[in-house]
């Protein structure tokens, strides 16, 4: 697992005709300890989630339910993932730009993130992130 770029992650999945099963371990599926989990959810159609970077933090995101796009940049790739399976993820390493937009509806966005929240860690301002990269 490389931990320094976005990238597609899939987690274990186990059938049951009863209803499948999917994990996510510390260090195992990822390669940080989780300490934050939220979810987004009831996003009004044609809004956007995120927007925003991470100085240290690291964040996996998946689509409980329903399906999303995550946008990703380092200030000059884009990437966009389109997540539609509850066995699949994306991590976020620190230093990326990130949104998330097109939710269907009833989409539940699950973020599990290596910190708790602290404010000072957050980049809100695209062309403030941009300095902080050096890429202007």
């Amino acid at each position: 697992m490389n931990k320094s770029h976005p990238q597609l992650i899939e987690l274990t999945r186990i059938y049951d005709p009863r209803g499948n099963l999917s994990v996510v371990e510390q260090f195992r599926d990822l390669p940080f300890d989780i300490k934050r989990v939220f979810w987004i959810y009831d996003v009004p159609g044609g809004e956007n989630r995120g927007g925003h970077a991470h100085k240290e933090l690291y964040q996996f995101i998946v689509a409980a339910n329903g399906s999303f796009h995550v946008n990703v940049t380092d200030g000059e790739k884009k990437n966009s993932y389109f997540l539609n399976h509850p066995y699949m993820g994306v991590l976020i390493p620190p230093g990326f730009w990130a949104s998330q937009d097109d939710f269907s509806s009833g989409a539940v966005c699950l973020v599990m993130a290596s910190d708790f929240f602290d404010e000072a860690d957050y980049i809100r301002n695209y062309d403030e992130f941009l300095e902080w990269k050096q890429l202007k």
